[in-house]
């Protein structure tokens, strides 16, 4: 059997019963190991980990990507169409309000893309897109 490279993200949250609840109810991200001040996620075949963090600060910088202020500090994934329309539809079944709601970016361009942000309760932002033909991702 042959792996692929997983990322591995650590990030800060105020609560970690908030992080359940958004990580593993609302997104479906299985839990993995935990303590009283961490818990692992499996993040879409990634391992994030919630790190309790009484002083965190949302980022408040943005750059215009396509004309929206994208937040600079953000991660996320890069799913299949389906996927994304899928998850989509849950979080909007579950009236989450969209940091930048979902829309194609660079529309006609050789990076087009499904995509949209949503925060977790601690102010992380997350992005998850798509693409049509996953050969486009780093197309220029």
């Amino acid at each position: 059997m042959t792996s692929r490279p997983r990322f591995h993200l650590a990030f800060p949250v105020r609560d970690l019963s908030e992080a359940r609840a958004f990580y593993g109810t609302l997104l479906g991200c299985p839990e993995g190991r935990s303590s009283d001040e961490w818990v692992d996620f499996d993040f879409f075949g990634h391992q994030i980990v919630a790190h309790l963090s009484a002083d965190n600060v949302p980022d408040k910088a943005f750059n215009e990507v396509d004309g929206e202020q994208v937040p600079v500090r953000h991660f996320g994934v890069i799913l299949s169409m389906a996927q994304w329309h899928s998850l989509v539809d849950r979080l909007k079944r579950s009236k989450v309000d969209f940091a930048i709601s979902p829309d194609t970016r660079f529309a006609g361009e050789p990076g087009e893309q499904a995509t949209f942000f949503i925060r977790d309760p601690s102010g992380n932002a997350l992005e998850f897109k798509a693409f049509n033909d996953d050969s486009r991702i780093f197309a220029r």
